[in-house]
């Protein structure tokens, strides 16, 4: 039980990869060890009982569970490829939830999932509230480098709704640049 005390959402944080578009991601062989499974075609029943889940929901499986390979070197040295997973958050949720064994890990990955999906679904919530301008500003700011750096300097600056200062600087911008035009207009 002491080994448990060491499960937290970082756990979970810990083999989170983000690629460079800036998705997140989980691969499905480092969950499987966080979630305290020691062979491949065990864990393999549940992620296929999650795959189920999916399809079910009418979410494309291929968007949540992509299919990788990965090149490993036999015993006897000769490269082979194994199956792995590239999982996304919803993935992992549903794997988590699929699961029937009745362990700690299984809840704290229960509850990191549900809460991690429901912050991504708040974002997107307010999101959807943007004016296209604003959306065009925060999709071309986010795909640049070191965006995750300036999340992460904004957060421990206290800044709680990264979107929200965004909008507030923009609207401010564009504020400014209105009050530039208009007294040229009247002359």
């Amino acid at each position: 039980m002491k080994e448990l005390e060491n499960y937290t959402n970082k756990t979970f944080e810990d083999i989170k990869h983000v690629d460079e578009n800036g998705i997140e991601y989980w691969e499905a062989r480092e969950l499987m060890h966080v979630l305290q499974y020691a062979k491949w075609e065990n864990f393999k029943k549940v992620i296929e009982k999650a795959i189920t889940a999916c399809e079910n929901s009418e979410i494309s499986v291929k968007d949540c569970f992509l299919d990788v390979r990965k090149p490993i070197i036999s015993g006897k040295g000769k490269e082979e490829f194994i199956e792995d997973y590239k999982l996304t958050r919803y993935a992992c949720y549903l794997i988590a939830q699929n699961e029937t064994k009745k362990k700690k890990v299984i809840s704290l990955a229960q509850t990191y999932f549900a809460v991690q999906t429901r912050k991504q679904e708040i974002s997107e919530k307010e999101y959807s509230l943007l004016t296209e301008d604003e959306k065009r500003f925060y999709q071309r700011n986010l795909t640049r480098k070191g965006n995750y750096s300036l999340n992460q300097a904004a957060k421990s600056a206290g800044v709680k709704n990264l979107i929200n200062s965004i909008i507030v600087a923009i609207k401010a911008y564009i504020m400014e640049k209105q009050q530039m035009i208009l007294p040229k207009e009247k002359a």
